[in-house]
Parts: C-alpha cells; sequence; structure tokens
C-alpha cells in the first residue's frame, strides 16, 4: 500500500524587492553602505519556500546554506513589519529553542496567518490572537 501526499506551494521566491530599493536609496550614504551590501546579498542568494509540509529557506553565500522545518517542530511565530509594512521579519522558534530567522519576507502577514494554520493544522499550536510578535510574553499579559 503506497501513501501519496501531495505538497501545494504557498510562497516561493525571494526578498521583498522594495526592501532592496530602499536599501539601495539609503546606499548613497555612508552608513548605509553596509545596509545595501546586505539588502544585495539577500536578493541574490535568499530564496524561500513554503508549502503545506514544510518551510525550507536557503541562504547565506552563493545560497548554499539550506534549512528545512516541518510544521510539527515549530514552537511560536514571532514577526515584525517593515517598510511601512509592505514586508516583514519573521523569526520560527523551533521547539528545541533554535530560531529562524525570515528577513525581507513579503506578504509576512498572509504568511504569518498561514503557518500558523499550518501549526494547528499538525497539532495544537498558538493561535494568531496568542501571538505577540517579538514583544516580551509576561510583559504582554500585564
Amino acid at each position: 500500500m503506497t501513501v501519496e501526499v501531495t505538497e501545494t506551494t504557498f510562497y516561493e521566491g525571494g526578498p521583498a524587492r522594495g526592501d532592496l530599493l530602499l536599501n539601495l536609496l539609503f546606499g548613497l550614504t555612508l552608513i548605509g553602505i553596509p545596509f545595501a551590501v546586505g539588502a544585495i546579498v539577500r536578493a541574490l542568494w535568499l530564496r524561500f519556500r513554503i508549502t503545506s509540509r514544510r518551510i525550507s529557506v536557503s541562504g547565506g553565500w552563493l545560497g548554499r546554506d539550506r534549512t528545512q522545518v516541518v510544521y510539527s517542530q515549530v514552537r511560536e511565530v514571532r514577526s515584525v513589519p517593515r517598510g511601512f509594512g509592505a514586508w516583514g521579519d519573521m523569526v520560527l522558534v523551533l521547539n528545541d529553542g533554535s530560531k529562524l530567522e525570515m528577513r525581507s519576507l513579503p506578504r509576512f502577514r498572509e504568511t504569518e496567518a498561514y503557518i500558523l494554520e499550518r501549526m494547528a493544522v499538525r497539532g495544537g499550536a498558538k493561535t494568531a490572537a496568542d501571538n505577540k510578535g517579538f514583544a516580551d510574553p509576561q510583559a504582554a499579559s500585564a
């Protein structure tokens, strides 16, 4: 007996283009040059693939670092908007305490909702209302 599992892709691509454009503008100043270089490296080699079964991130120098995470490994999702809310940064806190960082993620609010939905399907995850972003959980409940 064989079980065929389908995997649908929610998002596949690189970081937000607005991140590159904004950092290139800041790169015209001396202080903004390192930010522009970082944005160029992200635009060239950072790739996200978010499917119904897993999250894959390829990055690093020449895109050689690859990380794959299944939803059952994700304990918490934290996100913060960037570029006036057009894109955002997201951190997935895994069950073992390690963190997977996704910078300049386009449509990050939709992606966060999708990841939380997939976590709930895979087994007892926090809801979007429980998610406080990067805020201190104790300070948020006080």
